[in-house]
């Protein structure tokens, strides 16, 4: 009885054995299978290249783990994915005017896959995952910047055109969005991004062909810029105005007509705040004044003043390319208005942003595509800037120069003189001299002084 009980223990313990490495062996195929069912797909690579970096966005099934790091000597970046797969062959880029040699993958193991990006340079990585929008599902984005950013390039408009002492007016275009970003989309599938780059480069050209102006595109091609980066650009290039070209989007189909936007007091507010709190901020110059040796309440007071003469500035010339623009395109409102935009926020350049119409609006995005409406746009910016430049000259600058020959002069009257041998001097009526200087008769004696009022004859 003994022995039979002792075997059956030992039958009963051998079972256990095996029902437990059963239960482990199953466990095991469970979580390869688990493994299998949810590893993540590359479904596809894209590319966009920028003169300051590049950006791949990594088309994926769903949000993956990944890991980024750098290796030199080659220089190159790795991104690690783990549990993951391509779909598909792996795509033939273009690495042209790119900041890469050559992109190539391989398993890293049973699950885990590695992308090695062979650059020219030493770059700088960050990566983020967008959730799906639009037409596009998840995305991995791979930003890949400059570690030194080029130096900016002396505007081309420089001593030939102006004089030793002047200096050219900077005019910041910045077309929305780019790249992987294609902002609005018309019904007829007309994306924002194209349309506002197409008006963006004509401005460019024509404010190009202005004396004493030189432009500059924040955007160049189809690539993306941060909104803070667009800011950033503008402040290296010292720009005298900043530009933003949109198309506007609604829900309402028949919403239709341009819209100027400056920055909003609260959006001031928010951006006077995050200005001094950053010591990176405090350190630029804000009106040619630099914060950072300024006690707080200092600090304080001249980054609003600043402010404040930046949104008044703003708004003046909003008006004047509102006006303009209501003489090619119906206006969404009759008046300026105000947003907290990020791209508005530099604190001492003056800040405008353009919706030059409604993309969701079939009609005006038939007309945005037209290169004639493109130019009449692109023409009304260009005269609401100029006339807003002829009236507010910056210091040391052609137009300040012109301004300053149109301003009225005095004329002291010498023996022999009459009213109307001076009215014919400078080309002016009778009647205006008289206006001007409150005269009931012409007669004159030498010493008198008489204003000289500015007539263009041109």
């Amino acid at each position: 009885m003994h022995a039979f009980s002792n075997n059956l223990f030992k039958t009963g313990k051998i079972a256990q054995i095996m029902k437990a490495v059963l239960t482990s062996i199953l466990s095991a195929c469970f979580i390869l299978f688990s493994s299998f069912a949810h590893a993540g797909q590359i479904d596809g690579i894209r590319m966009w290249s920028s003169p300051e970096g590049t950006r791949l966005v990594f088309d994926i099934s769903a949000p993956m783990e990944h890991q980024v790091f750098i290796l030199d000597d080659p220089d190159r970046i790795v991104v690690d994915f783990k549990n993951t797969s391509f779909t598909s062959a792996f795509p033939n880029l273009d690495f042209s005017g790119s900041h890469l040699l050559g992109i190539r993958s391989a398993k890293r193991n049973q699950f885990d896959l590695r992308v090695v990006l062979d650059t020219k340079k030493p770059l700088k990585p960050k990566s983020f995952l967008l959730k799906p929008m639009g037409d596009y599902g998840h995305r991995l984005v791979l930003d890949l910047d400059e570690l030194q950013p080029s130096p900016v390039q002396t505007p081309k408009k420089s001593l030939e055109t102006l004089n030793n002492s002047l200096r050219p007016i900077i005019v910041a275009i910045d077309a929305g969005h780019g790249g992987e970003d294609p902002g609005a989309i018309g019904k007829h599938k007309t994306r924002e991004k194209d349309v506002v780059l197409a008006i963006a480069k004509r401005l460019y050209d024509l404010l190009e062909d202005e004396q004493g102006i030189q432009p500059v595109l924040i955007r160049e091609g189809d690539y993306y810029v941060s909104l803070r980066g667009r800011i950033r650009k503008a402040r290296t290039h010292k720009a005298d105005l900043f530009i933003s070209v949109h198309a506007d989007a609604a829900k309402n189909r028949r919403a239709n007509g341009a819209s100027v936007f400056v920055l909003s007091q609260k959006g001031a507010s928010s951006e006077a705040a995050r200005w001094l709190a950053t010591t990176q901020n405090n350190s630029d110059l804000i009106g040619g004044v630099s914060l950072d040796d300024k006690d707080d309440l200092l600090a304080s007071v001249l980054l609003d003043l600043s402010q404040n003469a930046t949104i008044a500035a703003s708004t003046d010339v909003g008006d004047s390319i509102l006006r303009q623009m209501g003489m090619v395109s119906n206006l969404h409102k009759g008046m300026v208005e105000r947003a907290g935009f990020v791209v508005l926020k530099s604190p001492d350049i003056p800040s405008i942003l353009v919706e030059t119409g409604f993309i969701s609006n079939v009609k005006e995005e038939r007309n945005l595509k037209k290169k004639a409406h493109q130019d009449n746009i692109a023409r009304a910016m260009l005269a609401g800037v100029t006339s807003y430049f002829r009236q507010n000259p910056p210091e040391g600058t052609l137009y300040a120069m012109l301004a300053q020959q149109r301003a009225d002069i005095n004329h002291i009257i010498r023996e022999g003189e009459t009213i109307s041998t001076i009215a014919q001097k400078y080309n002016v009526s009778l009647a205006l001299l008289r206006q001007i200087n409150r005269l009931n008769s012409d007669l004159v004696f030498p010493g008198q002084i008489l204003r000289i009022p500015f007539v263009d004859n041109s």
